[in-house]
């Protein structure tokens, strides 16, 4: 595992040799984890051997996605009858924007004619015919398909042992002036090499006999099935072994993001992303059809793309195609595929909606600023299906949050004080606690962002001293790498944590001015206005800023830990008794990703005793790891859990029996302090056990022994007298000392003389 070399960024180099955070590339590749996402281009495909497996659910390959499933070549790829598409297209002769090829008035279109406008004559017709022979040596085999400027053709090379290739037309034959542009920039595209493009061999012109010269690219032919003919296939469950699932759908759309990244590095953009031009090989992909690649900043030559796919034709007249104007693309590629595959439970398709909403955003300040970024979303999004799906333990570490050790378990986890007995107004024991922490105590303990590695001060913020931000703040306007939105940003939590409000609402108001327009589409101007709403006890409006911040990174735990906790107060408030429904999705999914998220863990511990289920608290407990700073806190909070009083219902005997066989194994401090934590919990236990005894005793099934006696009123009672004294002997003041000796005596045994 190795850091990015950047300054400021806290990255790691991917196998790719890019960094999967601030995208910047550090020497060659090397070996990556199986954990790394492929958000950058130049890797390669899945090896021969998966380095992960689940029975029955498919294997992951060395990038952490999915080895696909093996597509066969097909026999018989040639189109019979090739018929005029349906739609139309631009005229294009010298400029022209007419569309041509429409029937009018109910009758179909014709396969030739004369453009209305401009008259130029036109044809839908195969130019190429079996047989014929372009630049000499690619002989036509027949017609693959019909693209967006015009036949696609099969051809062997005669040159290479019947090498097959593929003919995609480029231009229009009679708009000569595009004809020009366009074959230094369609030669330029055999310069690409990557895993996931199909191979430009070579640009060649062919001129038929009374025509204009037609320029076309000469391609790898890629025997298999586009993602549209393979969904739309009737065999897709037997070669999906059942319908395909999202974390295929997810591994495409990582692929082709790697694809486009590479070309976007090269100045170049796709325009053209649809179902039908990813081709699934083996148990490969490729990127084909680059007939409507176009340089970035290009705004004279024609715009081709699939409407339905693509951005709104009045976006793309008013603003041109951009990189989010492939990622859109992109979006409702992986949006068509996924109609088909089969329900996937839990918070995934949620988030998976939430990613394709933020592709496809109607504002494009809000989209995905690069395919890398985009990438690592649908990464995280993969590894929370397949978490939430078959119970895998994908744990990665976030590439936008600090962590944090906070376990967030509101005393669930704790040893009792001794206040729990002393502040108390009356003698009988109070029921466990399952309330959610307040809400400031959450403020103070979510994760931090991590510095934008773009931002001038990143690399100064972590020398600043946390607790003096008015030295940082009298700097400002002194110095000049320090007059940023993440300096800003910084003094923002740095005066929170000292609890000056007001001088934290100050500073982000100073961030959101540095960003200008792009505030309103930052994430991390959401964030810490959600947390300063949490830190005013304004659980509802901190929602809504954490939701916004889930809908921009769809694929982090953190935004899901701070809607589960703001999900579980909400219901926490209704007191309606019911399990926090929304507030166990949002857990879930950070907690059966990574077992380290304990807070995760006590969320949906508390989510499941407001609902009465001690056995489903315990286990989410019990799988708390024992190498977790909180196992000791979960392994307390399992005896507390089995031995409380909830809802105003006593423990059971095999309850009691579960926590009698628990207490003992618990590691607590040595010495003193660790009798003394032994004592208080003993004491809660007997307590519990005494006052939740039912009316004709516990029967045969109570746990007799050293803890709770042999099952008798007076052998529970004389032990918690015990318990009480040993409490005293504690108590720090004389007050608690008195007050915990009358619980002694209240319960001592009453003895005849």
């Amino acid at each position: 595992m190795i850091s990015c070399l950047r300054p400021g960024c806290a990255g790691r180099i991917m196998g790719t040799g890019y960094c999967d955070t601030c995208g910047h590339r550090h020497g060659e590749a090397h070996t990556a984890p199986r954990t790394r996402p492929p958000v950058r281009p130049d890797e390669e495909g899945p090896g021969p051997a998966a380095v992960h497996a689940v029975a029955g659910i498919g294997e992951l390959d060395q990038h952490g996605l999915v080895v696909l499933p093996e597509i066969p070549v097909p026999d018989d790829v040639l189109v019979e009858d090739p018929r005029p598409p349906t739609g139309g297209r631009r005229c294009g002769a010298d400029g022209c924007t007419m569309t041509i090829g429409i029937g009018y008035g109910g009758q179909p279109a014709r396969a030739t004619g004369r453009c209305p406008r401009c008259g130029t004559p036109y044809s839908f017709l195969p130019q190429l015919a079996k047989g014929d022979v372009v630049a000499g040596h690619y002989k036509v085999l027949g017609c693959l398909a019909h693209g967006g400027l015009g036949w696609v053709y099969l051809a062997e090379d005669t040159r290479a042992d019947g090498h097959r290739v593929v003919l995609k037309g480029q231009i229009n034959v009679h708009d000569a002036l595009a004809r020009r542009a366009a074959v230094e920039e369609r030669r330029s595209l055999t310069d690409l090499h990557h895993p996931d493009i199909v191979r430009i061999i070579t640009y060649a012109e062919h001129r038929a006999a009374g025509r204009e010269p037609t320029g076309y690219l000469v391609m790898d032919y890629i025997g298999g099935r586009s993602l549209q003919q393979l969904f739309d296939a009737d065999d897709v469950e037997r070669i999906f072994h059942g319908r395909p699932r999202l974390d295929h759908v997810l591994t495409y759309g990582c692929k082709i993001l790697g694809a486009l990244q590479y070309m976007h590095e090269r100045g170049l953009l796709y325009c053209d992303m649809k179902p039908a031009n990813v081709i699934h090989f083996g148990r490969a992909v490729k990127v084909i059809d680059l007939g409507a690649v176009r340089a970035m900043g290009d705004r004279t030559s024609a715009y081709v793309y699939t409407a339905g796919f693509a951005p709104p034709k009045e976006e793309i007249d008013r603003r041109g195609w951009h990189v989010d104007s492939d990622l859109y693309t992109v979006g409702m590629t992986l949006q068509a595929l996924a109609r088909g595959t089969e329900p996937a439970r839990g918070l995934a398709p949620d988030s998976f909606r939430r990613l394709i909403a933020r592709a496809t955003h109607a504002e494009p300040r809000a989209r995905f600023r690069s395919a890398a970024e985009m990438s690592r979303q649908l990464w995280e999004v993969l590894r929370e299906f397949r978490s939430l799906q078959f119970g895998e333990q994908l744990p990665e570490s976030s590439t936008r949050f600090r962590a944090t050790g906070a376990s967030l378990d509101a005393g669930l986890g704790a040893i009792p004080a001794l206040e729990h007995w002393t502040a108390r107004p009356g003698g009988h024991p109070a029921g466990l606690d399952v309330s959610p922490p307040a809400a400031a105590e959450v403020a103070g303990a979510l994760p931090e962002p991590v510095p934008d590695p773009d931002d001038g001060a990143a690399l100064l913020l972590d020398t600043f001293p946390p607790d003096a931000p008015d030295r940082v703040a009298r700097q400002w306007p002194r110095e000049s790498r320090l007059g940023t939105p993440e300096t800003a940003l910084w003094l923002c939590r740095a005066y929170l944590r000292k609890g000056e409000q007001q001088a934290a609402r100050s500073w982000l108001a100073e961030a959101e001015t540095q960003l200008g327009e792009r505030a309103a589409h930052d994430w991390r101007i959401a964030w810490h206005h959600g947390v300063l709403h949490l830190s005013r006890g304004e659980v509802e409006p901190a929602g809504a800023r954490f939701d916004a911040v889930y809908r921009a990174l769809p694929g982090e735990y953190v935004p899901k830990l701070a809607l589960g906790y703001c999900a579980e107060h909400t219901a926490a408030a209704a007191r309606d008794g019911s399990r926090p429904a929304r507030a166990m999705r949002y857990y879930e999914a950070v907690w059966k990703r990574d077992s380290a998220h304990t807070a995760a863990a006590f969320g949906l511990a508390r989510g499941h005793l407001a609902g009465g289920d001690r056995d489903a608290a315990v286990h989410v407990l019990d799988e708390v790891p024992a190498t977790s700073r909180h196992y000791d806190a979960a392994r307390i909070a399992a005896v507390r859990v089995r031995a409380g009083i909830l809802h105003g219902h006593p423990p059971t005997p095999a309850g009691l029996r579960d926590a009698a066989r628990r207490l003992p194994a618990l590691r607590l401090d040595g010495g003193a302090a660790g009798g003394e934590s032994r004592a208080r919990l003993v004491a809660e236990v007997r307590e519990n056990a005494l006052y939740g005894r039912p009316a004709p005793g516990w029967g045969p099934d109570f746990p007799a022994g050293d803890l709770l006696g042999p099952g008798d009123e007076d052998g529970l009672r004389t032990r918690l007298e015990h318990s009480f004294r040993q409490l005293a002997a504690q108590a720090r003041t004389a007050g608690e000392h008195g007050r915990l000796l009358d619980l002694a005596h209240a319960v001592r045994p009453m003895t005849t003389f």
